[in-house]
């Protein structure tokens, strides 16, 4: 049975990293098709504004926890989320095992080039890894027909969609046709897969500091940093909420 807890009315996987590996396994064993996403603090509060980014993000599959604020809001919950699982660490495992069973991949998003240098480095990485198609995402209405029907005809196993946030789930959702056993929105995965942006050093990371690394090498996503502090003030608003309505 799926395990979640809620923060600001989005359902969390309460779920390690081994098991959220495992689980993605599991769906591309079974019938239909399986939304997979990584909610950070930013992404959660678009959806308060968002009714249709909210529908979406409460219908995935498996909602790993991206991000040191998430699993720290959930502290202020009744049930809490272990560890972080992020889209960069859960994809290139993932594709390993998919080398060994044979299961097949497609990359979509990021900048042109990207994604075909992502499929170059994971091929190099993991000999016998069938990754049957690349698009970037910068996508015009000619080129989204050309790409679902490739995707129709190929039929990959799974579909890493990098883009930004509300733009992957709003195209995943605009295309529930695919019939694609796993479709992950990994944000920026396939640029760190492409080594096109590099990762945070592993201290700032087991520090949960990966959020300053990234502000202080790309001041640019100063203004996203923001959402931070009011995604903190909303999660402790809905605990005092949550507790005045049981009194």
């Amino acid at each position: 049975m799926r395990n979640t807890t809620e923060i600001l009315g989005i359902p969390i996987d309460i779920i390690g990293y081994g098991a959220a590996l495992d689980k993605l396994e599991q769906f591309m064993g079974e019938d239909g098709t399986h939304l997979v996403v990584t909610p950070n603090p930013e992404m959660i509060m678009k959806a308060q504004k968002d009714a249709r980014l909210k529908e979406i993000l409460c219908s995935a599959a498996l909602s790993a926890p991206d991000g040191v604020g998430v699993v720290l809001a959930s502290r202020l919950t009744d049930k809490h989320i272990p560890e972080r699982v992020t889209g960069c660490d859960l994809m290139p495992d993932l594709l390993g095992r998919m080398a060994q069973s044979g299961k097949t991949a497609y990359f979509l998003g990021a900048k042109e080039g990207v994604a075909e240098q992502a499929k170059v480095n994971m091929e190099n990485r993991y000999p016998g890894l069938k990754i049957i198609g690349t698009h970037h995402g910068y996508l015009k209405a000619d080129d989204d027909k050309l790409i679902v029907e490739e995707l129709m005809e190929k039929k990959p196993d799974l579909l890493m969609v990098g883009m930004s946030a509300d733009l992957a789930l709003n195209w995943v959702y605009d295309h529930k046709e695919l019939g694609i056993p796993v479709i992950a929105c990994i944000g920026g995965t396939l640029d760190i897969l492409a080594g096109t942006v590099t990762r945070a050093p592993a201290v700032f990371r087991k520090l949960g500091l990966e959020w300053f690394y990234r502000l202080v090498s790309q001041p640019s996503r100063a203004s996203r940093m923001l959402q931070l502090p009011v995604f903190a003030a909303a999660a402790l608003r809905e605990k005092f909420a949550r507790h005045s309505s049981l009194r």
